[in-house]
Formats: C-alpha cells, structure tokens, sequence
C-alpha cells in the first residue's frame, strides 16, 4: 500500500518530500520484518522488531502530517492509520512477550 500511496501522492498531488518519507518508512517496516524472520539470535530478532516498530511511528507521524495538510482527506488518512496502528499493537505484543520470556 505504501508505494501505491507515494505513487497518487507523486503523481496526483505532486507532493515529494513527505511521499519519500513515508516511502522510506514505511518500506522500512517490511524489511526490518524480514530481517527478524532470518535473525541470528533472539537479540537480533528483537532489535529488528525494535526498529520495525520505530518505523512504524514514524510512518504514522508522516501520514497525520499527509492528512493535516490535505495531501491525504480522512477517510484515505484513516484506512493507512489503522493499519499501522494494528501493526504498532501487534509488534509491541511481540516485544513484551520477548521481555516475558527472557526474565
């Protein structure tokens, strides 16, 4: 969703600053996933989901910003929010269950 996001915003709405921040954010949660699912040991699982969940904030910041200067209306700004907000819980859930486990 994230390239088809930067895609209108590029295209559509000739925005570029914040499209590519969000582009790089938001790519960034993925990779950072996929990293975690080939770590090389518990640590490493968690300091990549770690910073998958810091991306996350991050692409959140960049689409409340998307939505408070009208490049994004709210219904658009709310599907893109909701979704990274259940991916927040969920990546937050793997880390307390990480802490859990290790004490």
């Amino acid at each position: 969703r994230v390239v088809r996001l930067v895609q209108f915003l590029q295209g559509e709405k000739k925005e570029f600053t914040m499209s590519k921040q969000v582009l790089k954010s938001g790519t960034s949660i993925g990779a950072n996933l996929a990293e975690a699912k080939n770590a090389q040991s518990k640590a490493d699982f968690a300091s990549k989901i770690n910073i998958a969940l810091k991306e996350t904030s991050e692409t959140i910041y960049w689409l409340r910003l998307l939505e408070a200067t009208d490049y994004l209306n709210q219904k658009e700004a709310l599907s893109l929010l909701n979704d990274c907000i259940e991916l927040e819980k969920i990546l937050v859930s793997i880390l307390k269950t990480l802490k859990m486990n290790a004490e």
